[in-house]
């Protein structure tokens, strides 16, 4: 696999990580007490931490892209073994 290749599929798994880890642990300026500003959401965040977010989606997408090159080298899950249509052909 070639560097370009391994980075794009890189990022693609970061920006994938990045909105699965998006909302945990945000709360809103209701449930952290704090004042909200005059027409601001309900919904806005109070405690909205971008390095936060960044530090968590760069692990899992570590972990994830780990999973993804193993496979790749070892041939654990092939594209023949996801081809449903010859489990219902019989």
């Amino acid at each position: 696999m070639k560097i370009t290749s391994i980075i794009a599929i890189y990022g693609l798994f970061w920006v994938m990580a990045a909105f699965l880890v998006l909302p945990f642990g945000v709360r809103t300026h209701d449930e952290l007490g704090q004042e909200k500003v005059l027409g601001q959401a309900d919904s806005a965040p109070g405690n909205f931490d971008p390095r936060k977010i960044a530090l968590r989606a760069t692990i899992l997408s570590a972990v994830l892209f780990a999973f993804f090159y193993a496979n790749y080298f070892n041939g654990w899950i092939t594209v023949a073994d996801l081809d449903l249509t010859t489990y219902f052909s019989h």
